[in-house]
């Protein structure tokens, strides 16, 4: 997954999970609507500075908005 589409879905998840819509979050970060929307889609790539607002507004570290979620695990070689 590419890491747009990975940070859209993590932002999507992280305003779901604290209960604020689309509308709300783009309100509290002074964004457009469509332009929030887009982010969640994964269609726009955000700035650093906006990987941080949203961060921010959603109490949670930028990192996790970035780092891909536990459905796929990395699987790796065992060592003997």
């Amino acid at each position: 997954m590419a890491l747009a589409q990975t940070f859209g879905r993590n932002v999507r998840e992280t305003r779901q999970a604290k209960g604020l819509t689309l509308e709300q979050l783009a309100h509290d970060l002074g964004m457009s609507y469509s332009y929030v929307g887009q982010l969640e889609r994964g269609q726009r790539n955000p700035s650093l500075r906006t990987v941080e607002r949203i961060a921010s507004v959603l109490s949670c570290a930028p990192l996790s908005l970035l780092s891909p979620s536990d459905d796929c695990p990395i699987v790796t070689a065992a060592t003997e």
